[in-house]
């Protein structure tokens, strides 16, 4: 009982900061989104269309986090007995596709047509208002996003925090409003372009630039999220503790190995290989397998099941007992 109000305690933080930040990105990107789209039409245009357009992905993609952040807390049943953890990564992961087929595509397509068929931008400074707010608000959401970011990351580097996280949700808000953010400097200066050079063309190399950043930060974060829906080990300190856990047991004589998978941000499984002591008899070993369990969830409330592989110190690899701890 007091393992599951730990579990159920740091779940909840971990789910409340999610939470916050992809709230407030949604609640940001809608303001933006409404604001860029009527700019977008009174002006003509393609960079802040392509702008426009990001916003809504990104306002869509976020609700899209919130379904997987819900959906991932359901219950085990029969059907799925580990309980539906992936399911973030699997919204996660459809998010990337989002940012490509939605935002990408659809900016470069946009800022290709305007090369090809330029159009004078009407009353410029209306867009230029609008990006400044937008950069602003965009800005408020950045922070808060790399805020959660930082507190999770400690002193390693960014892309290594990316590399080990195991939770995407503030990750990928914060590479959204990155790019949003990159997206509206590129906007801004492209209007500017288009405005001192008397050159409509800017215009729509201003969309088509938006959409390479689009591009780029969609793939990047579909790599890090197909790996977290494939399945990535548990970070090593957990491991590490793991093992040292194991061997402090009298009845172990050897840890053979200990696999790790993580389902959920915190939700891992954890399965170890064993040899015990040729004392130890079989009464005991069940008794040391419970004492094992207990120690190791207790330990790291993250680790929600034990599956131990069982043998004999000395005996050959292929003369194993299989049991579940």
């Amino acid at each position: 009982m007091a393992r599951n109000a730990m579990t159920a305690t740091a779940d909840g933080a971990e789910d409340g900061e999610s939470g916050r930040v992809v709230f407030a990105a949604i609640a940001s990107n809608l303001a933006i989104t409404v604001t860029k789209f009527v700019a977008a039409v009174f002006t003509g245009s393609a960079s802040m269309l392509s702008e426009a357009v990001h916003s809504l992905v990104d306002t869509g993609n976020e609700a899209l986090m919130l379904v997987g952040l819900k959906r991932s807390k359901k219950p085990p049943d029969e059907r799925h007995p580990f309980g539906y953890a992936r399911e973030l990564y699997f919204w996660t992961f459809v998010v990337a596709l989002v940012i490509f087929a939605g935002g990408a595509v659809v900016s470069i397509y946009e800022g290709v047509e305007k090369i090809l068929h330029p159009q004078q931008v009407e009353s410029p400074w209306i867009n230029f208002v609008v990006l400044g707010i937008a950069f602003v608000m965009e800005g408020i959401s950045w922070t808060i996003a790399l805020r959660a970011f930082n507190a999770s990351r400690g002193e390693a580097g960014m892309i290594e925090t990316v590399h080990a996280s195991k939770d995407p949700t503030v990750f990928i808000v914060l590479f959204e409003d990155s790019a949003a953010l990159i997206g509206l400097l590129i906007a801004a200066a492209c209007l500017s372009a288009d405005l001192v050079l008397d050159q409509p063309v800017w215009d729509g190399i201003g969309s088509v630039l938006i959409g390479l950043v689009l591009a780029m930060t969609a793939a990047f974060l579909a790599y890090e999220t197909k790996s977290l829906l494939i399945g990535e080990s548990a970070r090593p300190d957990l491991v590490r503790g793991v093992r040292a856990l194991l061997m402090e047991d009298a009845a172990v004589d050897r840890v053979n190995e200990v696999l790790t998978i993580h389902l959920g941000p915190q939700v891992v499984i954890v399965t170890v290989s064993l040899d015990v002591r040729d004392e130890v008899s079989a009464g005991q070993v069940e008794q040391a397998l419970a004492r094992i369990e207990r120690r190791v969830t207790e330990r790291f409330p993250e680790i929600r099941r034990v599956f131990t592989e069982v043998r004999a110190a000395g005996l050959p690899t292929d003369n194993r007992t299989n049991r579940n701890g």
